[in-house]
């Protein structure tokens, strides 16, 4: 449990509220209705807004349930805890909402997708490889440069689910790429400034929470104020991730045709 609590406050809510949703969809004891998106039924006269977060926590059963799982958390872990673009607190929180707004526009909206998490993964793996670009990651056997790693993901997703799954999961890329060019590109390159800023209220109350001790298994390492060292070295894609990404269908759409 101090593990647990020791993990990065957004990554480890995301994560674990999306493990218990779908196991108690898989498990029966949820109707997965009530969790998707679905336009008609989020703006009525008693609106069920719940359904904005609920459709970014869902996964499948079978292998779906243990990667989406694995890589929501591995890259999270690793944007929150290791990237010098989130060395503020509540900066990580801030890309959360704006690139779930995004995919939520473009695949809720425009694309009527019911589901987004794979859409959510893939805006976490692309803003990983743009942290860490120059270094390797393995895509089942074969070693990429980290920056095509989101594109091979892409792939495979076109050729095992279609094109409908390949555009929703892409507006991951298309949120994660947005945010990039507002606060990185455009103010560095094109002289314009940067308006997605994390409001002080934010950035004390994950200052607050933000733990000073971190249980190891080799002992307690305690944090520092801020956090700038990059991104791990390596990520690893291993060649059992096809059950995973095969089994995404059309944008993961549950309840819809």
């Amino acid at each position: 449990m101090d593990l647990f609590w020791s993990a990065p406050p957004v990554t480890r809510t995301i994560t674990a509220v999306t493990f218990l949703q779908s196991a108690l969809i898989l498990g029966g004891l949820l109707d997965a209705s009530w969790s998707i998106f679905y336009l008609p039924w989020v703006f009525k006269i008693y609106p069920e807004i719940w359904r904005i977060f609920s459709a970014f926590l869902l996964t499948g059963g079978g292998l779906s349930f243990i990667f989406d799982l694995y890589f929501m958390y591995t890259y999270g872990n690793a944007l929150e805890t290791g990237s010098a673009r989130f060395s503020v607190p509540g900066d990580f929180f801030t890309y959360v909402i704006f690139v779930g707004l995004v995919i939520l526009l473009f695949a809720g909206c425009l694309m009527r997708s019911m589901v987004f998490t794979s859409a959510l993964i893939l805006a976490f793996v692309y803003t990983f490889a743009q942290d860490n670009r120059g270094r390797r990651a393995t895509f089942f056997i074969v070693q990429i440069p980290v920056e095509f790693l989101p594109w091979a993901m892409l792939t495979w997703t076109f050729v095992t689910g279609g094109f409908t799954a390949t555009m929703i999961e892409g507006s991951g890329i298309i949120a994660a790429h947005l945010y990039d060019f507002l606060t990185r590109i455009y103010p560095a390159f094109g002289g314009g400034k940067n308006y997605i800023r994390t409001p002080a209220l934010v950035r004390r109350w994950f200052g607050s929470q933000q733990p000073r001790q971190i249980h190891r298994g080799y002992g307690v390492a305690y944090r520092a104020g801020n956090r700038d060292t990059p991104g791990s070295s390596n990520s690893s894609w291993y060649s059992s991730l096809g059950g995973s990404w095969s089994g995404r269908g059309a944008g993961r759409r549950l309840g819809g045709d």
